[in-house]
């Protein structure tokens, strides 16, 4: 990213969760430790089934009394249900404000020569008096400004940032291996720790019981994760919605994100399996983007 260029995602969505019972409320949900979102810091977080299969994910930023939690906006409605459904006699309001507010991603370098900025996955600080936060997935991805929507113009200008093309926002996180949109392919087709939810800050071992843990605490402890999501190259042809990728007669993975940045969950321990080795899949050709943070457990 350059330093003087944004990002204006207006497929994020926002929902704000306040209320007496907010944090207890959360900490029994989310895979993160809410206790580490404060007015300095916010977290990479998600909501998975009882199974621990992946449902939603989203950054949690201290706002007033409570918290927004950004999503993408194609699952913000269905995210909203869900949360609502465990509520309970829970003294919490959830509020959908994806009309009213709007997240704006900026250069790392940007974030770096504001008052108060930290070179600190998910610190967090204010810019006219709206949260603005390194992301706490990877520095790569820079930082992210939620503000209202009539405040975005003199924001920017005040920034001296001009708008830029999104594909080349989402480029850069395709390469990191983390999906942003089209994210509702994902959902119950594998599980979160599949999606590298633990290396991207998302999940927290020692907080607790939250929905999904059992699972997910057992597959790291006995080392049964044998797949993981990863980005797709096509070479030539056309990707579907669960084309299989195989070698040979050995099926080593299957597409759920296929547009123009697709994603991939593969059996990364197969021995037929390489990343940038040429594989087929339905009618394309197509290599497995190793993200450069990756290690072999």
């Amino acid at each position: 990213m350059k330093i003087n260029e944004v990002f204006i995602l207006e497929e994020r969505g926002v929902l704000y969760i306040n209320g007496e019972d907010k944090d207890t409320f959360l900490q029994n949900l989310i895979s993160n430790d809410i206790k580490k979102v404060s007015e300095t810091n916010s977290c990479f977080a998600s909501l998975l089934t009882p199974q621990g299969k992946y449902l939603f994910e989203f950054i949690i930023t201290k706002h007033k009394k409570g918290y927004f939690l950004e999503c993408e906006k194609k699952t913000i409605d269905e995210l909203f249900i869900k949360l609502n459904s465990y509520k309970f006699r829970s003294k919490v309001e959830i509020l959908n404000l994806s009309n009213e507010f709007v997240v704006a991603v900026l250069s790392r370098e940007k974030f770096l020569t504001l008052e108060n900025s930290k070179d600190v996955l998910g610190h967090t600080t204010k810019f006219r008096e709206d949260p603005i936060y390194l992301d706490p997935r990877h520095k790569d991805l820079g930082a992210r400004l939620i503000t209202n929507l009539e405040k975005l113009h003199l924001s920017l200008k005040l920034l001296e940032l001009k708008s830029s093309n999104l594909d080349e926002y989402y480029s850069v996180s395709n390469k990191l291996g983390i999906p942003q949109i089209n994210t509702d392919k994902l959902q119950n087709n594998l599980f979160g720790i599949e999606c590298n939810l633990n290396e991207l800050n998302g999940i927290d071992f020692k907080k607790g019981c939250y929905v999904g843990q059992e699972n997910t605490a057992r597959i790291k402890l006995k080392d049964k994760l044998y797949k993981r999501l990863f980005p797709v190259e096509v070479i030539e042809g056309d990707l579907s919605k669960d084309n299989i990728i195989h070698h040979q007669n050995t099926e080593l993975g299957r597409v759920l994100i296929n547009n123009k940045f697709p994603f991939a969950i593969i059996k990364f321990k197969d021995k037929n399996f390489e990343f940038e080795k040429i594989f087929k899949c339905g009618s394309a050709l197509v290599k497995i983007k190793k993200p450069y943070w990756f290690k072999f457990d």
